[in-house]
């Protein structure tokens, strides 16, 4: 009984992994240059806030 259920658990991820639209190569590479960039610009917006609020700190004490 136990057997039967994980060999139909198996036959139904198969199933429905040849049901999946996997993106081209074209789409990935876009996705992973706008994930990059969109760090990076992340990056420099909290480290310029970060330089703000110590600057405003060293000026306070």
């Amino acid at each position: 009984m136990k057997f039967e259920k994980v060999t139909r658990f198996f036959h139904e991820v198969v199933a429905e992994m040849k049901s999946v639209t996997w993106p081209t190569k074209a789409d990935l590479k876009e996705g992973t240059v706008v994930v990059i960039v969109i760090s990076a610009i992340v990056a420099i917006f909290l480290s310029l806030v970060d330089l703000g609020f110590s600057k405003i700190v060293e000026l306070v004490f």
